[in-house]
């Protein structure tokens, strides 16, 4: 069974094993694809790479690299948090919290914010990694904190959402929204939109609230739940939410990939996809990963669909990211595969050791960061090396 699953209840759990045969008695059906030999048309150089601390060994954590232009955060599950410089990969700070981390970094306003597997929110100063505050948000969380002016928000898998002021860590207001008897584990990491702030949740809801107040503007349900059993009606939104300009793009697991209007939640236009690892997007397109791991890419306009790439079915691949040229994605061997993002084909592959990569890859500025689950950071540039002719070749009359 894919570890993703949280189970409440025995009875759900019972409920779920007997489900497993539900996806089929072929064995090679449910193994991963085997990778093909490619030709690389692109130039990609592993720039540097750190250890960052020990590895995942158990559920999936929401630990994946973060930057501010001048510096790259990583943080490991055992509770190092790391601050490289991004060009040379050099360690700036480094700050052991001795606790297990499950979620972060997360940064902004010059602070740097981890969540420990027992619902401890930990704010670090960016500039050296001093310690500024610890507080209890009771409960597990394994989305991205986010640090939006004088505010940290997080989201806990009890379906909680919670502001915390940024000057000592008090709470300052909360939305709990209802949590169906089965869902994934997981929970989207909260992305802010002018003043409000974007979440979804495991009931297959969307809401915009103030970051300032937490009133909610608008509440949606994007995915609404489908089926008899409580694994037909899961509808979790788990994954990433993109946003460019206004507009807001969520997907949910059994559900459909929707752009919305971030100041009204007006559905725009919507497609009938799953997913669960969520939307990415570039100015142009979207990209997403349906359940068994085929990449999409969409128009962003209309949500068209422009290409398809079923490579990676069943390697658990990363939510694609946007990449110069191209999308980059993470697979359970530790893989870095590239694809154009025009047309989707494999244009270069790359391996940071041998551990799974679970989070998706961070671009800041001509770089790309990955993280495995091995506790290994890597950057990686694409590197042009044809010659350039500043000037035009020009015929002369004799």
């Amino acid at each position: 069974m894919n570890q993703r699953f949280r189970i409440a209840g025995l009875t759900v759990a019972a409920l779920l094993i007997a489900g497993c045969g539900l996806f089929g008695d072929d064995e090679d059906e449910l193994k991963p694809a085997e990778l093909v030999d490619i030709e690389a048309t692109i130039d990609v150089k592993r720039l540097w790479s750190a250890k960052i601390g020990g590895e995942s060994e158990f559920l999936r954590v929401a630990l994946r690299p973060t930057g501010d232009g001048a510096r790259v955060y990583a943080a490991s599950p055992d509770g190092k948090v790391t601050a490289f410089d991004p060009e040379t990969g050099r360690q700036i700070w480094r700050t052991d919290l001795d606790l297990a981390l499950s979620a972060g970094p997360g940064n902004g306003e010059g602070h740097v914010a981890v969540i420990a597997t027992d619902g401890i929110v930990i704010l670090l100063d960016a500039t050296d990694g001093t310690q500024k505050w610890r507080a209890d948000i009771g409960g597990e969380s394994v989305s991205q904190p986010l640090i939006e002016d004088d505010t940290v928000i997080v989201q806990t898998i009890g379906n909680r959402l919670q502001a915390l002021s940024l000057f000592d860590g008090q709470p300052r207001w909360s939305i709990q929204r209802d949590t169906p008897p089965l869902t994934m584990r997981g929970s989207a990491s909260p992305v802010a939109v002018g003043s409000v702030v974007v979440a979804g949740f495991d009931s297959g809801r969307l809401l915009a609230a103030e970051i300032e107040s937490g009133t909610v503007v608008w509440d949606i349900l994007l995915s609404p739940p489908q089926g008899r059993s409580d694994l037909d009606r899961l509808s979790d939104i788990d994954g990433a939410l993109a946003v460019v300009g206004q507009d807001v793009y969520a997907v949910g697991y059994q559900g459909r990939l929707a752009a919305l209007a971030s100041e009204s939640g007006q559905v725009l236009w919507s497609r009938d996809i799953s997913s669960y690892e969520g939307v990415a997007a570039d100015w142009n397109s979207l990209y997403t990963i349906r359940d068994e791991g085929e990449l999409i890419a969409l128009t962003r306009r209309n949500g068209t669909e422009i290409w398809r790439n079923d490579s990676l079915l069943r390697r658990e691949p990363t939510l694609p990211i946007p990449f110069a040229t191209t999308v980059v994605v993470g697979d359970l061997e530790g893989y870095i595969h590239f694809f154009n993002a025009i047309d989707g084909a494999a244009v270069a592959r790359e391996k940071l050791g041998g551990k799974a990569i679970t989070s998706e890859p961070f671009v800041m500025s001509n770089r790309v960061y990955v993280q495995s689950d091995g506790g290994q950071i890597g950057a990686y540039a694409i590197v042009d090396d044809r010659p350039k002719r500043t000037q035009p070749d020009v015929m002369q009359d004799e």
